[in-house]
């Protein structure tokens, strides 16, 4: 049985939310591989490439965000009180570091000396002036809150597959594209 359609997102809804997925795994996967190469060409190309992308996170946000408030959600999952609860937590979690951690990296490459000029063509304004102390502090804030928006994402996608595979509610034909899942 398909959901019908106010039991599924919007299209538009839809393609946010994976687009975000995508780039959010990928960013968290550059990341962690950029970190561990040896200064070189490589290196300063992936660093350009993760704020590129990381800045497209935080304008994609922000239009998901503006989207949601004009749109209403399908209803909630059916299910434990708890489960609701901690759906709602995990939704909002998300969106908090969907905006903070793009934004304290920004502000990490700020402070470190290093604008970003988006796809190298648009040159983003400095948050704060240049200063090494508060540019090991943000770099440290950037990768802690990188590792938070793993974790969420984590509990986010294993929450969605219990509920696919385990309840087998196809609660997951909400947010897949087409008819659904």
């Amino acid at each position: 049985m398909t959901p019908s359609p106010r039991h599924r997102y919007d299209l538009l809804s839809i393609a946010l939310h994976w687009l975000m997925a995508l780039a959010i795994i990928g960013l968290l996967g550059v990341g962690l591989y950029m970190v561990s190469l040896p200064f070189s060409m490589s290196r300063l190309k992936l660093y350009n490439w993760h704020k590129w992308a990381g800045m497209t996170v935080l304008a994609l946000a922000a239009l998901r965000l503006l989207w949601s408030l004009r749109r209403l959600a399908p209803a909630a999952a059916p299910g434990p009180r708890w489960q609701q609860v901690a759906a709602h937590a995990v939704h909002g979690l998300l969106y908090l570091f969907f905006f903070a951690v793009p934004l304290a990296g920004w502000t990490y490459s700020s402070a470190a000396g290093f604008p970003i000029v988006w796809f190298g063509l648009l040159p983003l304004p400095d948050l704060v002036a240049p200063d090494p102390a508060l540019a090991e502090t943000l770099k440290a804030t950037h990768r802690w809150l990188a590792y938070g928006l793993a974790a969420v994402v984590a509990a986010h996608v294993a929450a969605a597959l219990k509920h696919q595979f385990v309840d087998r509610d196809r609660l997951l034909a909400r947010m897949w594209p087409g008819r659904g899942a």
